[in-house]
């Protein structure tokens, strides 16, 4: 099947062990959320797919091929974009300057977010959160990659433009997987796989709407 997943994934930083042999899988296309609390291991898990870290055990298998030991650099040329939480964006470049490193032409993240556009000659450190999380999707989308992940989407964003985001993420012909404290109001009703984590363990995997009585 296409799409990327874990199989039986553990990750440890020192002595702890942040992720008890997970198993999970994001289809492409589709979008995919991860929810938790902070420490629930979503951020790894997101990382582990990225490859920034390393599985102690298990596997990472991305369009049937196992990409286990594939570097985070390699991964990223097949077509593998992460958005982290923090230090999304080059906060000493322009706008302007994040997007051309994306693409040559930024058309498309102008249609997707128009509130860049009087920003595009600010440094991009200057903007506040929620303008740097569109300047940071914003690359995600020019970049066109196959596996889209991206930890705390809407973060610092108004109502509208978080709502207007996870229109685009859905929107996407990729694999889109995110992670969120909370399901987003803006994918109640959307066909969207949820796992939701707790310490390090699955703890619910389904349908979004099977989530909504819980």
């Amino acid at each position: 099947m296409n799409g990327i997943s874990l199989r039986h994934a553990r990750v440890r930083y020192g002595p702890l062990e942040a992720l008890h042999g997970i198993t999970l899988t994001a289809p492409a296309p589709g979008l995919t959320v991860l929810l938790g609390r902070n420490g629930s291991g979503r951020t790894t898990t997101l990382r582990a797919l990225a490859g920034t870290v390393q599985l102690t055990d298990g596997r990472v298998v991305w369009d049937g091929t196992d990409v286990t030991r594939v570097p985070a650099d390699e991964r990223a040329r097949r077509g593998l974009c992460l958005v982290p939480e923090r230090q999304a964006v080059f906060g000493s470049l322009t706008v302007r300057e994040n997007l051309e490193l994306a693409a040559p032409a930024h058309d498309l993240a102008l249609d997707a977010y128009p509130q860049l556009a009087p920003l595009l000659a600010r440094r991009a450190g200057t903007l506040s959160g929620g303008e740097q999380r569109m300047l940071a999707l914003s690359r995600a989308f020019l970049a066109r990659a196959r596996v889209v992940l991206v930890d705390e989407p809407a973060q610092g964003m108004s109502p509208a433009v978080a709502d207007r985001t996870y229109e685009l993420l859905a929107a996407l012909d990729a694999c889109v997987v995110v992670a969120e404290q909370r399901l987003p109001p803006a994918l109640l009703g959307r066909p969207t796989i949820v796992y939701e984590l707790r310490r390090g363990t699955v703890v619910f995997a389904g349908e979004a709407a099977e989530l909504r009585p819980r």
